[in-house]
């Protein structure tokens, strides 16, 4: 009888908990019909008004108006106080760059001797392969010149060249400069197995960007290989600057920063791109590296070089292969190549080549599977067509202990969770709320309301003594049941549904340590996109793009794919329960600040990465979750302790990580300003 009773009892809870969740989506569907019949309403009207008689009669009056409004705006514009400081301050930025980075950069005469005469322990013949194919003669005479200018002499350039009957005057040209560079080579007694040296071949016929970089290939003697695209300019230092990485770190794959310049004067630079150290998850999404690389030899065994299918975006699919091989990858962060734009580059327009959008998703996809990984998907970001988002298949689906410290505040606990059970698509996760000194009758009464939701697995746990974020976060995770730790603070509210599965795909491999999701303040301004060590007055660390518009792009695209970062924050930080036990989870010492970038650099320690990803979007309305120190009379003197207390942790996390400081954010680089979040050249 008591059974047949309990029996009824569950029967009974689960069709009201089923009647519940029919009426919640009938609400939801209710008001997605509402917006889509107020939406075709309002397009009915617009075709309406555009069918009219009087709107096509209108048509030259309007555009006469819009031509009047757009010239106003103009001349507005650049007349007042703001358009010319704006002007201004591009003419300096333009000065500057063109003192730092273009033609003023390169070496005086002193120089070019002293770094010609300077010794190399390491024997290292550059062979640098250029494809050509019906090159305007003036690329065709400034690229040349560019590599015979090198303070290194010790390089070949390989030539193979696929042009058209019309095109005669290339054969020409380059013999024109063999002979020259052989009475150089002649002249300096270089033997025959080094440098400056020119090879020429004519081919037969045409065999596109890959055929004819290996027939350059085939022709090389060189022990470091050199890609360099026909209508391009290195810098005079560049070779000189790679021969110094070989030597002092015995680099076997190498690259540099580079410049997208117009009007056939270097001086004139569009992008400025300077790039991260090695990051493999930035390389897969964006072929980052590109220009100019130069690697070892012996990289090549077994493999090809270009592989034609691949045409196009033939380099990133090149990289990605050897980078995976490589023992030792460094980044010069020196500006050494020079990206020419013109009409069909693709340095000036994808669309010129729309074939190397799917001859880099191609490349992308095939070192996904050489990896093991299975049904993932590549997608275009809005950033660039060759910038992807990519979403990896969930291995399985785990239990999520999503640890949330909390003292007051029951509206913003209550928003917070509310948002995780309405908004999120993942099922098999539990909420351990670590309860810390709160006084409010509210928030307890809060609390006995998430003990009885059956529904939803929740945990209160009591967490006794002063505030300490470190110690509440490594409490709530010792108690948690999960295979995954999701620190989220309690003034954070869910945007994206699959936020969970946003962030597992990555912290379920076994090379990724914490992933970090993006995060905006409620005006939609960015308040977190990956940290940078060294970031910030304090000089300990510092979020990316911060207070950037959400619809930004972010730096060369940098808030549209998942990449590798030192850190990531501890209000939405995903990592395994086994790795953050592995690090001794946070460091207690650090009780308020920075406790979450020490832990991604001991992560790091351990050789993990960290990732950010900005496909998991949460609010952040930041600063709640101690709860209220102090009163408002007392405000001041708060205020002075909060310094005085994060002063004294920023200098124990400097000494910790003084190494890490002073060799700079891998992941940031050393001409950006350390003073500004935006990535300002210094």
């Amino acid at each position: 009888m008591d059974n047949s009773k309990t029996t009824q009892e569950l029967l009974d809870f689960y069709k009201e908990a089923y009647e519940r969740e029919k009426k919640k989506n009938e609400v939801l569907a209710g008001k997605l019909a509402d917006a889509q019949a107020k939406a075709d309403d309002a397009q009915g009207k617009l075709d309406h008004i555009k069918n009219s008689i009087f709107w096509k009669i209108s048509f030259p009056f309007r555009g006469f108006v819009h031509v009047i409004i757009r010239t106003k705006d103009r001349i507005l514009r650049l007349g007042s106080p703001k358009g010319v400081m704006r002007k201004l301050r591009n003419k300096m930025r333009e000065k500057k760059a063109e003192k730092r980075f273009g033609t003023r950069s390169f070496p005086s005469k002193e120089e070019i001797l002293a770094q010609r005469s300077e010794a190399f322990k390491t024997p290292v013949l550059f062979s640098i392969l250029v494809p050509l194919w019906n090159t305007p003669e003036k690329f065709l005479r400034e690229m040349i010149e560019s590599v015979i200018n090198q303070t290194c002499e010790s390089w070949e350039l390989c030539l193979a060249d696929g042009s058209d009957s019309e095109h005669a005057y290339v054969e020409k040209i380059c013999n024109e400069y063999m002979t020259k560079v052989k009475a150089r080579h002649d002249q300096i007694g270089a033997g025959d197995d080094q440098g400056p040296v020119i090879r020429y071949m004519r081919l037969e016929k045409n065999e596109g960007i890959s055929g004819n970089t290996n027939q350059c290939y085939k022709m090389a003697t060189g022990n470091y290989i050199a890609l360099f695209d026909h209508d391009d300019i290195l810098h005079p230092c560049a070779l000189y600057e790679y021969r110094k990485v070989i030597d002092e770190k015995n680099a076997d794959y190498i690259y540099c920063d580079e410049a997208t310049f117009k009007n056939g004067n270097i001086n004139k630079m569009i992008t400025l791109h300077f790039k991260s150290d090695y990051a493999v998850d930035t390389l897969r999404a964006n072929n980052y590296i590109c220009h100019f690389s130069a690697f070892k030899r012996e990289l090549l065994e077994g493999t090809e070089l270009f592989r034609s299918k691949f045409d196009g975006s033939q380099d990133h699919d090149m990289i990605l292969r050897l980078t995976d091989r490589a023992n030792c990858v460094v980044h010069v962060p020196k500006l050494l190549y020079y990206w020419r734009s013109h009409k069909g580059s693709v340095a000036s327009d994808i669309s010129a080549k729309t074939y190397a959008i799917e001859a880099a998703r191609g490349a992308v996809a095939d070192s996904l599977t050489v990896h093991g990984f299975k049904d993932f998907s590549i997608e275009s970001t809005r950033a660039f067509e060759t910038i992807f988002r990519i979403r990896y298949a969930l291995t399985a689906t785990p239990k999520i202990s999503i640890v949330i410290p909390n003292k007051d505040h029951v509206e913003d606990l209550r928003r917070c969770i509310s948002s995780i059970h309405e908004k999120s698509t993942y099922e098999n996760y539990e909420i351990v709320v670590v309860e810390n000194n709160s006084t409010s009758q509210e928030i307890f009464d809060y609390y006995d309301e998430l003990k009885k939701d059956i529904l939803h697995s929740t945990k209160i746990v009591t967490y006794e003594g002063e505030f300490n974020y470190s110690k509440i976060n490594n409490l709530g995770a010792s108690k948690a049941d999960g295979e995954y730790i999701l620190l989220l603070n309690n003034d954070t509210e869910v945007i994206t549904v699959n936020w969970m599965e946003e962030l597992l795909m990555y912290a379920q491999r076994q090379d990724v340590g914490a992933v970090g999701a993006k995060l905006y303040y409620e005006d939609y301004t960015i308040q977190h996109a990956g940290i940078v060590i060294g970031l910030g007055a304090h000089r300990t660390a510092g979020h990316t793009h911060y207070r950037i518009n959400k619809e930004n792009l972010g730096y060369m695209g940098k808030l549209c794919y998942a990449q590798d970062v030192t850190a990531v924050t501890g209000a939405c930080l995903l990592v395994k329960k086994a790795v953050f036990d592995e690090v001794g989870g946070l460091n207690e010492n650090l009780a308020i600040a920075l406790n979450d970038v020490d832990f991604c650099l001991k992560l790091r320690a351990k050789g993990y990465l960290n990732v950010f990803t900005p496909f998991a979007e949460l609010f952040h309305y930041e600063s709640i979750s101690r709860g209220s120190d102090v009163d408002e009379s007392a405000k001041k003197k708060a205020d002075e302790q909060k310094a005085l207390r994060y002063n004294k942790e920023a200098a124990m996390f400097k000494e910790i990580w003084k190494d890490e400081l002073e060799k700079g954010d891998p992941y940031f680089n050393p001409n950006f300003s350390l003073d500004y979040s935006d990535y300002v050249v210094m």
